[in-house]
């Protein structure tokens, strides 16, 4: 059973902040071997949607208010950890972050920047392409958006 949890930056400790930072470079440095600046001055603006699994993190994401990343909420950094993919963590965080979007920031319309190859993962919950897509780090990007 994955454990959710949202919290400012202000809230986060410095264990949970760490581990989020480890979990995001886990995935998006290591694994996805993509050097990249992970820590780019916009933690302190998000709410950190925090799931735990065994009091060990496991599945996370960031969201924003219209005008802190994009014009609209967004959500970004949707990582689970790579030997927890196939429980559906990743369906469970997206739920409760976009549940989060509208009792935090009372939105509905999201945008996100999303790796191509999740492209379905996303269209799941809604979201639909918007744009052409681009190179983002050097992985190929697209915009969605969900109204």
């Amino acid at each position: 059973m994955l454990q959710i949890t949202t919290k400012t930056f202000a809230e986060l400790t410095k264990e949970e902040l760490y581990e989020a930072l480890q979990l995001r470079s886990e995935v998006f440095v290591v694994e996805q071997d993509c050097v990249y600046q992970d820590i780019d001055y916009k933690d302190q603006k998000a709410v950190h949607v925090l799931g735990y699994k065994h009091k060990k993190l496991i599945a996370y994401t960031r969201i924003f208010k219209p005008g802190d990343y994009f014009e609209k909420a967004s959500i970004g950094r949707v990582v689970v950890a790579k030997n927890e993919r196939k429980y559906g963590y990743g369906h469970i965080i997206m739920i409760y972050s976009i549940k989060a979007i509208q009792s935090y920031f009372n939105e509905t319309e999201i945008k996100i920047s999303a790796q191509k190859y999740l492209k379905k993962f996303y269209e799941s919950f809604d979201f639909k392409m918007i744009g052409n897509e681009y190179l983002e780090d050097g992985i190929p990007h697209i915009g969605m958006l969900k109204k």
